[in-house]
């Protein structure tokens, strides 16, 4: 499939740009939609936004760039080139996280309650957007006799892409119904740090592509960090609102 959706004054288009963008705008009406659920203003989450977005792709190029510095140490030159493909969620998720910790701070808000409206959305995005892996032919598995298996190469291979993107979808549907039941903030955007970090450990121990720290899968470190970090802020909120 050609990776190029479209050209603008000759400026090639990809498509992988354009799921990203189409999951950036869905979560941004959504999230909207949920801040007028909960009474919170428009216009402190669309600043945040504002601060989050281009601060998430930073990041996200940023910790790529920092586990294949064997490659970018030697190419300074590409570092930059973000149409050559190199982003990674952990940091993105990893520089929005600060990013709206430190805006909530300034601004005197609330930190979890600003996270819980995101969670959804940010699943979301990553549902869409893992469908440009596919349609760049990357990110996909070893080998299989699976029939639900993808050709690359000439090889059949597990599509990696597509059992991130089903288990994203899952949790998607699971916030949104987990969000009307809850009456502890933080806890939303903790479950779906559990949740997404599961579908993440799994996943990424089929990819033949996985950014590595010495013998380690650097997504399934993070991924377990991010469990038992979430798991132990969880308990801690709700022993907070049991106390109340």
């Amino acid at each position: 499939m050609d990776p190029v959706a479209f050209e603008i004054f000759g400026i090639e288009v990809m498509w992988y740009g354009v799921l990203i963008s189409i999951g950036v705008f869905i979560g941004i009406i959504l999230a909207l939609r949920e801040t007028k659920r909960v009474g919170v203003k428009e216009d402190d989450f669309i600043d945040l936004l504002i601060f989050a977005i281009p601060s998430a792709i930073i990041g996200a190029r940023l910790y790529y760039v920092i586990f294949n510095w064997d490659y970018y140490g030697k190419n300074l030159d590409q570092i930059l080139n973000f149409r050559g493909g190199g982003l990674a969620i952990h940091g993105a998720i990893i520089a929005a996280i600060i990013v709206a910790i430190l805006f909530t701070r300034k601004r005197k808000l609330d930190f979890w309650q600003m996270a819980d409206i995101a969670a959804p959305s940010l699943i979301l995005g990553q549902a869409i957007g893992r469908w440009g892996n596919y349609i760049n032919q990357e990110a996909y598995g070893v080998p299989t006799d699976l029939p639900w298996g993808i050709i690359i190469d000439g090889v059949k291979v597990h599509p990696t892409f597509l059992y991130e993107s089903i288990g994203n979808f899952i949790i998607f549907f699971i916030l949104l119904w987990y969000r009307k039941k809850t009456k502890v903030t933080g806890e939303v955007f903790l479950i779906y740090l559990i949740l997404y970090s599961s579908v993440r450990f799994f996943v990424e121990g089929l990819r033949i592509d996985s950014l590595m720290l010495g013998p380690v899968r650097v997504a399934q470190l993070v991924s377990i960090s991010a469990i038992i970090i979430s798991f132990y802020l969880l308990h801690k909120r709700r022993k907070k609102e049991e106390n109340h």
